[in-house]
């Protein structure tokens, strides 16, 4: 196993990585109203979920391909309807989130999970997998050890987001560590971008400070989803379950009307739907646009969002 100080050093690089990568997302929805705070090191012993607001939204992945460990992004009642409201799905100006607020913030946090998680690859030099993302509502009921579980490391990193705190909570397992510090190693990744908590790395005076990775260039090789949609429309839960085969559905396109192109949630552009020579579908893309997330059609008002019990 490595040493402490490099044990931190990979811990905190990780960290500052991964929430370049989430900034990048929330971005893209808020333009100038993201800003990155420190990374903070938790020690052992000491508890990464302290404080978790009342009312808040909690998102989070967890890593399944063998290890403990999860990705969680902690955002209280005003800073998620913030969210909501950037992306076009703010309904209330105080109170409990509605669903469809509840619904984009899940959609931004999906983004944003699985663009930390090809940091945390980009990082360790190795494929990831992880969960489907879980979006819950933290109420007092909520016990963070059943949700998101443990892992001997943790680090957090504050964000602002248009005035309000936010937090990525990273429960980091062993089995990264030795990746992780051999890729610090590999790569020489020292470039700065994040201010670090120095006061939570003991010998740092030693050491020097760890920094963040410039995440921008290293995404360029990391594979993503990219699909065509044609249209959406909604139909009561029933009604879609109770469809015989060779039922017609109308979407709410006509068959004129430009496609929207997606990578990995986010829409970026549009395009023509064409058919090859080789009698494939294909998209010729008219114009390319800043990301952005069209709001899931929902089922009979069911969404993705969990509700802690």
């Amino acid at each position: 196993m490595a040493g402490d100080a490099t044990q931190r050093e990979a811990i905190t690089q990780l960290a500052a990585s991964t929430a370049e990568a989430v900034a990048h997302v929330l971005e893209a929805f808020l333009a100038d109203g993201v800003q990155l705070g420190e990374v903070t090191v938790i020690a052992a012993g000491q508890n990464a979920f302290g404080g978790l607001p009342d009312g808040g939204v909690a998102a989070s992945v967890r890593y399944v391909d063998g290890v403990s460990g999860a990705n969680v992004f902690i955002m209280p009642n005003d800073g998620a309807r913030a969210l909501a409201m950037a992306m076009g799905a703010g309904e209330t100006e105080e109170g409990p989130l509605s669903e469809l607020e509840l619904s984009a913030v899940g959609e931004a946090s999906n983004q944003m999970l699985a663009s930390a998680a090809a940091a945390i690859s980009v990082v360790i030099g190795q494929e990831i997998e992880i969960s489907p993302p879980d979006v819950r509502v933290i109420d007092d009921k909520l016990d963070p050890l059943d949700a998101w579980g443990t892992s001997p490391h943790a680090c957090v990193t504050s964000f602002t987001i248009l005035g309000h705190t936010c937090r990525l909570v990273q429960l980091v397992p062993n089995a990264f560590l030795l990746r992780m510090a051999r890729a610090i190693d590999d790569l020489g990744m020292r470039a700065s971008s994040v201010d670090i908590d120095a006061s939570n790395l003991a010998s740092a005076s030693e050491t020097g400070p760890a920094e963040s990775v410039p995440i921008t260039e290293k995404l360029g090789s990391v594979a993503i989803r990219v699909w065509a949609e044609l249209g959406r429309t909604r139909l009561p839960l029933g009604t879609a379950l109770s469809l015989p085969t060779g039922a017609v559905v109308d979407l709410d396109r006509t068959a004129e009307s430009p496609v929207d192109l997606f990578v990995n949630g986010l829409c970026f552009g549009h395009g023509n739907l064409l058919v090859t020579d080789d009698g494939e579908w294909a998209i010729e893309v008219t114009d390319l646009s800043r990301p952005s997330i069209r709001q899931p059609a929902l089922v009979g008002g069911a969404g993705v969002v969990n509700r802690a019990a």
